[in-house]
């Protein structure tokens, strides 16, 4: 269970680490390329989704044969995607690479792989907390990666900053070592239900759609702000430091945040876990729209924010596990994964559509954004 553990968790901070700061490159690529930021936007949408879509099969064939050979293609595609994002000098080809590639990579080196391992080498009375263990751990990549990232930037140039996290994703490939499973993992208990059985099931059963309905929004909200806030703090005069540790407080308080999810879904029934969740992130976007833009304010609100960041993922993991049983958590968990992804989808496309709108309206109507 150790082992399992640790390298789950190492691949998930790295993976989502290297993830959570491409808001830092929307300017510097931009500008490069003369690109809008509605070409930068709409790549990022199109990973969110290609994510999400990747997410199920990826999720299927981690439960059929194990998990070590989805990692390792998930990490040549990461690396292969984070230099030809590097290299794209058109739209067509960065939604590409940034889009699909990296999209397809994340399916195959996040939470949907890795939390079937842990269902499958984790007794279930320490099942939430294992998960929360993850989770905190791939926050805690986001706290590392994104300074990491802005000084490779600042010292080397965007594009060589993309090559080295390319050789940094990497590293996933003897991670997953860690995680190797027999070809049929075991069915743990007997049950030869099938995936139509088993999809059948999940998706007639009211609180499997819930369960999606509540990650549609989840992804909405954290990928709107992950990637728009950067470029929105500095439109409003605020330094690109701001951007930077408003980043990094999510990263560093969502490690507490996903743990202590994790710690409470072994105690409180997670639903009424989920609901407080996605209410306190309501009055936190509201209070924060409402009060003056500070650098106080926006460190306030990453605080805030990262505690609620993540703190859903164990909870809805463990949720489908208590359910549904650990034989398909993989694929069950992509397809919830899913939803979330078409939210994200929607979140941060729809901000760059909003950006291009109040741009051209600027001359007229005084901007916010």
């Amino acid at each position: 269970m150790t082992q399992v553990l640790l390298c789950g968790a190492a691949i998930v901070a790295l993976s989502l680490g290297i993830r959570h700061g491409f808001g830092l490159w929307l300017q510097p690529i931009t500008m490069e390329r003369g690109w809008t930021r509605e070409t930068f936007a709409l790549a990022m949408a199109v990973q969110n989704i290609a994510w999400g879509l990747a997410g199920p099969f990826a999720g299927a064939v981690a439960d059929r044969f194990g998990a070590f050979r989805v990692l390792v293609t998930g990490a040549l595609l990461y690396a292969a995607g984070l230099v030809l994002m590097a290299l794209a000098t058109s739209g067509l080809a960065f939604t590409g690479s940034a889009g699909v590639m990296l999209g397809m990579a994340q399916a195959g080196t996040t939470y949907a792989v890795i939390y079937g391992v842990i269902g499958r080498n984790v007794p279930a009375d320490k099942r939430s907390w294992a998960m929360g263990v993850a989770a905190a751990a791939g926050s805690f990549g986001q706290f590392l990666m994104v300074p990491v990232e802005n000084w490779l930037m600042a010292s080397f140039g965007w594009q060589e900053a993309l090559f080295l996290l390319g050789c940094a994703a990497l590293a996933i490939v003897p991670l997953a070592f860690g995680l190797k499973e027999p070809k049929t993992p075991a069915t743990h208990g007997g049950t030869h239900q099938s995936i139509g059985a088993a999809l059948h099931e999940a998706f007639g059963y009211p609180s499997f759609r819930l369960l999606m309905a509540g990650y549609f929004v989840c992804g909405f909200q954290v990928v709107f702000i992950g990637v728009h806030m950067p470029s929105y703090l500095k439109d409003r005069g605020l330094s690109p430091d701001v951007a930077t540790m408003a980043l990094a407080l999510i990263g560093l308080f969502n490690v507490f945040g996903t743990y202590a999810s994790g710690l409470i879904g072994q105690r409180w029934p997670k639903r009424y876990l989920l609901s407080s969740i996605y209410l306190f992130r309501a009055i936190a976007i509201a209070l924060f729209l409402w009060l003056p833009l500070t650098p106080s304010s926006v460190y306030l609100f990453s605080s805030v924010m990262g505690l609620l960041w993540l703190s859903t993922v164990p909870a809805t993991n463990a949720v489908v596990a208590q359910i549904f049983g650990v034989r398909y958590l993989s694929m069950l968990g992509g397809f919830v994964f899913l939803s979330h992804q078409v939210g994200s989808f929607l979140g941060v496309w729809l901000g760059g559509i909003v950006k291009r709108e109040c741009d051209a309206g600027a001359e007229t109507v005084p901007s916010r954004y």
